[in-house]
């Protein structure tokens, strides 16, 4: 096992996970009970921590981190199709019916007219 990564918060720790899990990269999460002992820790040693189980996936779960830690941050609105609900654009499904909104962020990118 290596340690990969330490997250600012338990979301953002989590949401790594699932991406490594994704790309097929087991991965384990450490602290994630350890806010509560903040003052009887340093909270440096409090953060959540995100170890991968074979040391043979280290060079695929850095690519992971990288293309995560270098995502554009997507910014404004989409509607979805079946509902018309608004979405902020960075969703992929919508948060009203789940409906995918892939369609329209391919009309928006150009790639479908």
């Amino acid at each position: 096992m290596k340690k990969l990564y330490t997250a600012n918060n338990l979301i953002e720790a989590q949401l790594i996970i699932n991406l490594l899990g994704q790309a097929y990269v087991p991965a384990k999460l450490f602290n994630i009970h350890a806010q509560g002992a903040v003052g009887e820790l340093p909270f440096t040693h409090a953060y959540p921590e995100i170890w991968i189980m074979h040391d043979d996936d280290l060079e695929k779960a850095q690519a992971v981190i990288h293309i995560y830690e270098n995502s554009p941050i997507e910014e404004g609105y989409v509607y979805c199709p079946a509902c018309n609900e608004q979405n902020p654009r960075n969703f992929q499904l919508c948060w009203q019916c789940g409906e995918g909104l892939e369609v329209v962020h391919l009309k928006l990118e150009g790639k479908l007219d």
